[in-house]
């Protein structure tokens, strides 16, 4: 697959609300994930841990609604951009959440993901 294909399938996947499927069939195992922020999950190596990372935020998020926009192709790489309307459960105060994640592609799998807020 090429890596807007593989961009248009990870992003319909997304939409459709089923980012589980979409990171089982195109994150890699070395995947590397960067968030710009500090702290143990600034940067987690490795399918697994990408996993958990996301468990760990859903578990700690209640989202009320949110949306998808792209994929934005560029080579190796896509951009996306998402808005969500979520109540971190450590606040209790809800609030809209803008980010843009960077993807890039090696060997049809995603092998790093970085996030802009």
């Amino acid at each position: 697959m090429t890596t807007a294909e593989i961009a248009k399938d990870f992003t319909e996947l997304l939409k459709q609300g089923d980012s589980h499927s979409a990171a089982a069939r195109y994150n890699a195992d070395d995947i590397v994930s960067y968030e710009a922020m500090e702290g143990p999950m600034a940067v987690c190596g490795g399918k697994e841990a990408v996993k958990q990372k996301g468990e760990w935020w859903e578990a700690n998020h209640e989202v009320h609604g949110g949306s998808v926009d792209g994929p934005y192709v560029n080579g190796d790489q896509f951009a996306l951009r998402f808005k969500f309307d979520i109540t971190p459960k450590s606040t209790g105060e809800r609030v809209t959440m803008d980010e843009v994640g960077l993807y890039t592609v090696k060997n049809g799998k995603i092998s790093e993901e970085r996030f802009y807020y």
